[in-house]
């Protein structure tokens, strides 16, 4: 009897660790088929305009040319420029592009991608060079993406935080209007600038909306990656909430 039931668990072992595998593998191939249909279904989703009738587009500062026409005939009502960190270097390409979406009947704003390994002084100077005053631009866009973690020398959190204020402030005193934070997951929960600073927050997240700041947002990068015919690569799609 003692060796009949020795037979029956060592058959028996080789039969769990089978089906163990045979679910390891099943859920393997759920999770990759959910991001084959996540990968493709954001390809040209957009958050429904009933809810969110005001919506638009980023333009990166490496975009490849843009056919601001086609962007506004599907659906967008504004573009925001990313400003180009080269700044002279950059600034014709900048100045065109603004030129030319200003022409297709878009409103226009301008992100200033925050570089936590540089002072204030030397990025504001390029939002000065770049960005005319005028009371027709939106609301100037701070990106708060970057963390000081990838920079050369050690920059303490409360030196990034000071650095931001004082941009946000010399931004500001030019624009002649408050900034809007766009700031990025990461950066908010290392910083904890949304609770530092009483601006409008511009929060990413594909497809759910964001609750990462712990108050309501403005602004919502909705989908990262929507294909557009208005440009080569996919666009980072935007929503505003009123």
């Amino acid at each position: 009897m003692s060796g009949t039931s020795r037979k029956k668990k060592s058959k028996g072992k080789p039969g769990v660790i089978r089906r163990l595998f045979q679910l390891g593998a099943f859920l393997a191939l759920a999770a990759f088929m959910y991001a084959g249909w996540f990968w493709f279904e954001m390809r040209s989703w957009k958050p429904d305009p009933a809810l969110y009738p005001e919506q638009g587009a980023v333009i990166a500062n490496a975009a490849p040319a843009v056919r601001f026409e086609t962007l506004k005939a599907t659906g967008a009502d504004f573009v925001y420029l990313e400003l180009d960190a080269r700044g002279e270097a950059g600034a014709q390409s900048f100045r065109m592009r603004f030129r030319a979406a200003r022409e297709a009947g878009l409103k226009v704003g301008v992100v200033q991608p925050f570089d936590p390994c540089q002072r204030a002084d030397p990025q504001s100077s390029r939002f000065s060079l770049m960005v005319a005053r005028d009371p027709d631009l939106l609301p100037p866009a701070l990106e708060l993406v970057r963390l000081p973690s990838g920079c050369d020398r050690r920059v303490s959190n409360a030196a990034v935080t000071s650095e931001v204020l004082t941009l946000v402030n010399q931004i500001e005193m030019h624009a002649g209007q408050p900034v809007i934070l766009k700031l990025g997951e990461a950066f908010e929960h290392k910083l904890g600038i949304a609770n530092k600073l009483d601006r409008d927050l511009w929060l990413l997240r594909d497809r759910l909306p964001p609750r990462y700041a712990g108050r309501p947002w403005l602004l919502w990068s909705a989908n990262s990656q929507l294909v557009s015919e208005a440009l080569a690569e996919p666009v980072e799609w935007v929503v505003v909430q009123r």
